[in-house]
């Protein structure tokens, strides 16, 4: 990627943040150590970890043995970093979340085809209570979802796990394999798991704020799915016509041109309550249909998106976050395809001084999820304020 994406450097958090942030490079060997000075781990009630693809996990994991022994940790793989510079590539983030500001409970979600709902809702219910008969004075929960990306199961995940949370906010992302859509993965106290999620419940004596943004104002072009496999999210006809020929031929593209900076360029939305939500193509399937990131059903009107300014957008959206006083931290979940649209515009370097500046950490997902709802090519997440007699 062009722009300023960092890399190979170690970082640590400000000594007066709450939300305590650190990163380094995924190949260092001294990679747990600097993690261990700047999250001082011992009084720290959960880890949450951002691989990038490029990590040797299962011997960082080991490693992580001594130091981070009486830590739970939590994590998966990205499709690249948000570290304390802006967008990152090939390192390791980590955020850690103190005892004395935060209560965290997690639940792992294993075999996501065989999702047992009944037993979801019960342990995040339970889970709901314990935290707070744990900390009766604190009032803001929130939780946070990883996933695995490839899964393909995120919307029934989402809907599911809303019926525990009842008016808790949810924020999360989709764990990432780069742009090679191969293999990504969640870490849980240890271990690594495909085909599984990890949820992490939180109440705090900080007051938090869950967003949702995207930068995409819906067109006038419109088209309807006249075949699809929700399943397995294929479109196979649009407009009764081949899905990718027709997708292109509305773009005024040939289809041997479409590409996921194609895709992240021209986005399409679908419209309910509203508000607009992204449904983004992943890729084109050898046979022509295509594929997206959420489950699309047939009969669904798709609108093209135009976006506006990058920066501009995030900057203005940051601010409104900002007000009346500016976040301790912000946790975000940004798709996959607003970086590559950042990249093609030449963005990553504005963007990244305005997520540095913002103090935004995360990373960049296959999916991202808000409330109960599965979305794409959005930044989604969790503004983190100091409390009121801090």
């Amino acid at each position: 990627m062009t722009g300023r994406v960092q890399s190979a450097s170690t970082l640590e958090g400000s000594a007066d943040t709450i939300l305590r942030t650190a990163c380094v490079d995924c190949n260092d060997a001294d990679a747990v150590d600097v993690l261990c000075l700047a999250l001082q781990p011992d009084d720290l009630d959960i880890v949450m970890l951002f691989f990038s693809p490029r990590t040797d996990i299962s011997a960082f994991i080991a490693r992580m043995g001594d130091p981070f022994g009486h830590t739970r940790l939590v994590g998966c793989s990205t499709a690249g970093e948000i570290a304390l510079n802006g967008y990152a590539e090939g390192t390791i983030v980590a955020l850690g979340f103190p005892k004395s500001h935060f209560a965290a409970r997690n639940v792992l979600i294993e075999d996501l085809d065989n999702l047992d709902s009944q037993q979801l809702v019960a342990n995040i219910i339970r889970n709901r209570n314990a935290l707070a008969a744990q900390a009766p004075g604190w009032s803001s929960e929130f939780s946070l979802l990883l996933v695995d990306g490839l899964s393909t199961c995120e919307d029934q995940l989402t809907a599911e796990i809303s019926f525990g949370l009842g008016p808790v906010p949810l924020s999360g992302g989709s764990a990432g394999d780069g742009t090679d859509f191969s293999r990504t993965f969640v870490l849980h106290e240890g271990r690594i798991l495909s085909n599984a999620a990890v949820l992490v419940q939180m109440i705090s004596r900080c007051p938090i704020r869950v967003f949702k943004t995207d930068h995409l104002i819906p067109a006038e072009k419109r088209m309807v799915v006249t075949g699809a496999d929700p399943s397995r999210r294929v479109v196979t006809e649009i407009n009764a016509e081949p899905a990718a020929r027709e997708y292109a031929r509305i773009l005024g593209k040939d289809p041997e041109q479409l590409s996921p900076f194609i895709f992240a360029a021209h986005p399409v939305v679908v419209q309910f309550g509203g508000q607009h939500h992204v449904r983004a193509i992943q890729r084109v399937a050898d046979n022509g249909d295509l594929v997206f990131f959420s489950a699309i059903d047939e009969g669904v009107v798709l609108t093209l998106a135009e976006p506006q300014d990058m920066a501009e957008h995030l900057q203005r959206e940051l601010q409104a976050l900002a007000d009346p006083k500016a976040p301790d931290a912000i946790i975000a979940f940004d798709c996959i395809l607003r970086r590559l649209e950042a990249e093609q515009k030449q963005y990553l370097g504005q963007l990244s001084r305005i997520l540095a500046d913002n103090r935004v950490v995360g990373f960049s997902t296959y999916g991202e999820q808000y409330n109960s709802m599965h979305v794409n090519q959005t930044l989604t997440g969790v503004a983190i304020y100091p409390p009121d007699e801090d």
